[in-house]
């Protein structure tokens, strides 16, 4: 989970408030050898609060959780959290590092031997590489593609098998409006949100005759810090030609930022896709986002990036 783009919440408040309204309609699960299984695959250090109240979301849901994140040691907040909202028995947390390729795989194995499926895989590992491509080394890109899209492939990759055979699951990748529409100087995340938009209008296509759907989730502007992380890590060098284009920029995201909401929407969405016997490709959530999405595609190109450019 997963936002300037992917989501993440500063508080926990949306967790209990989601519990109290799962409880008031009696929709708490009891897990028993058939639970529907969820497998988040994989949790990023830096926001792990996103996971959080996704995972809450898929208990919510009927799903018994298992919580990926690629270094146990930062797990303590999201173990507090299951324990304050109660879902401690429904939530299991397992180390996975969605780009070391052989691990996916026998995590994935080993989850569903002792679980025997895998219901719901949600992939929501990603961060964000900021900066103008010129004075962005290709190395650089390549680790964002490592994580934001051929770790996704990977654990995706590894559930396929299973779901196929059964003719049954849902594989929901967390996208962002920066996989429907281009931002400068946020080329190597925007370009691996693009990656995972194709993947999955393909993947779609390949396996819903087998009774497997994939979503894309589309968040557009949430509290987080992966703009803001990802952004105040480059270093704005005096001789370069992009410091005004910069500095424009990095107003713009944090203006952004301070008026986010939390995720409540987001959540939601989460909760009604996965109830769903058969959700669409894709879910927009978001303040403007839809709107977004609309202007570019019917308006005349040099409209848009006019109306892009101008703010910079």
């Amino acid at each position: 989970m997963l936002y300037l783009d992917e989501t993440h919440i500063r508080s926990y408040h949306v967790l209990r408030s989601t519990w109290s309204e799962v409880g008031r309609q009696k929709q708490v699960p009891t897990f028993g050898h058939h639970a529907h299984v969820s497998l988040f695959g994989a949790v990023n250090i830096h926001d792990g609060e996103t996971v959080l109240h996704q995972t809450t979301a898929a208990n919510a849901a009927g799903f018994r959780v298992l919580a990926s994140m690629r270094n146990l040691d930062n797990r303590g907040r999201l173990e507090a959290a299951a324990k304050e909202a109660g879902v401690t028995d429904r939530m299991e947390i397992v180390q996975l590092d969605v780009t070391d390729f052989s691990a996916v795989e026998t995590v994935i194995q080993d989850v569903i031997h002792r679980y025997g499926q895998i219901d719901l895989l949600v992939n929501n590992a990603g961060y964000a590489v900021g900066g103008f491509t010129e004075e962005l080394v290709v190395e650089e890109w390549r680790r964002q593609f490592e994580t934001n899209f051929f770790g996704l492939v990977a654990v995706t990759k590894a559930v396929l098998p299973s779901m196929r055979e059964r003719r049954s699951g849902k594989i929901v990748n967390i996208s962002s409006i920066s996989g429907r529409i281009g931002f400068p100087s946020m080329g190597p995340y925007v370009a691996s949100k693009f990656a995972v938009e194709g993947f999955s209008e393909s993947l779609r296509l390949e396996m819903l005759p087998y009774g497997v759907h994939v979503v894309l989730i589309e968040p557009g502007s949430y509290k987080t810090d992966i703009w803001s992380k990802g952004l105040v890590a480059v270093t704005i060098h005096p001789n370069s030609p992009y410091v005004k284009e910069m500095k424009a920029i990095l107003k713009y995201v944090n203006k952004i930022a301070e008026a986010a909401p939390a995720l409540d929407e987001v959540i939601q969405q989460i909760v009604q896709m996965a109830k769903s016997p058969s959700p669409k490709l894709r879910y927009p959530v978001g303040r403007g986002v839809k709107l977004g999405i609309v202007l570019k595609h019917v308006l005349p190109w040099k409209w848009w990036e006019r109306m892009v450019t101008k703010r910079l």
